[in-house]
């Protein structure tokens, strides 16, 4: 898996401090999406073992009360990322019990694969569906379309 940009101290990507991590590799390609720079698998930079610790470092740093990890993109879901993605999130629900995940995907809940499940039993809150310029509305929080539902998994 590649990812395209990560900020270890983000307070736009969910609720409080958080980890954000944007992966590349996105098959959606929604008109007017705002970060067309990750559709490519092979944007950004190559996801390792010490980027992975990076974060897992980063959310348990005792001098910044960070809330949670957020996962967009490109997209967490897409078939390249989900291997990648899967570890990362089980070490984070073993090693950081404290924190949230959040995850934006333009796939829909009720479509997903059973692999792609495999992440979604493990995260907190789930963002779904693609953006939709003709419903793009910039008051909604978390969320960019009114197509897009905000899942709650667990009390967040």
């Amino acid at each position: 898996m590649n990812y395209h940009n990560y900020y270890p101290v983000d307070v736009i990507n969910g609720p409080g401090t958080r980890c954000t991590l944007f992966v590349s590799g996105c098959e959606h390609q929604c008109r007017g999406c705002y970060n067309q720079s990750t559709w490519r698998l092979d944007a950004g930079h190559l996801f390792t073992q010490a980027m992975e610790d990076q974060i897992i470092q980063d959310l348990n740093d005792p001098r910044i009360k960070r809330r949670g990890l957020s996962l967009s993109g490109g997209d967490p879901l897409h078939p390249a990322n989900l291997a990648s993605v899967l570890q990362l999130v089980k070490r984070v629900k073993a090693e950081c019990c404290d924190k949230d995940i959040w995850l934006w995907s333009g796939y829909v809940l009720s479509e997903l694969t059973e692999q792609q499940q495999e992440i979604v039993k493990l995260i907190d809150v789930l963002v779904d569906g693609k953006f939709e310029k003709e419903t793009q509305d910039p008051s909604l929080v978390w969320r960019g379309s009114e197509n897009q539902i905000i899942h709650y998994f667990q009390d967040v």
